[in-house]
């Protein structure tokens, strides 16, 4: 199967995810998620399906949970809808990536910048790539 088909077909099982998520699954431990990614293997006998979950620890563990038991749903709306040869089994993954992105901006901020600070004292409003130009040189 090529790469090509392999990214339609992962799109086709996004949107079908995102449409039950958005409205048809009714598992009250399934709150606001979000269909990040899926990387489906070439066999189509699995996909990763990745998550974001809107709150806290607990909230994404009870998210998981829910989507882990309405799997079998999910996987017939899959079925129903796509017509492949094979459906594959869904694995669910919370993606971090957010969260990393947060503490990298987090740590950007408590970071001790002094040259940053002058260059933007010495002049009016700057752009903040002019600034990390600047502190580079």
């Amino acid at each position: 199967m090529g790469s090509e088909r392999m990214r339609r077909v992962d799109r086709a099982i996004r949107q079908v995810l995102a449409d039950e998520l958005a409205g048809s699954l009714k598992d009250p431990r399934v709150g606001f998620v979000t269909v990040t990614d899926i990387r489906t293997t070439g066999d189509l006998r699995s996909a990763r399906v990745y998550v974001s979950v809107l709150g806290d620890e607990d909230d994404r563990e009870v998210t998981l949970d829910g989507l882990r038991h309405a799997h079998g749903h999910l996987q017939a709306r899959i079925a129903g809808q796509l017509g492949l040869k094979r459906t594959p089994t869904l694995e669910f993954v919370y993606d971090d990536t957010a969260d990393k992105a947060r503490r990298v901006d987090q740590l950007i901020g408590e970071a001790d910048m002094p040259e940053l600070a002058d260059a933007a004292d010495a002049r009016e409003p700057a752009d903040a790539a002019d600034l990390v130009d600047e502190s580079v040189r």
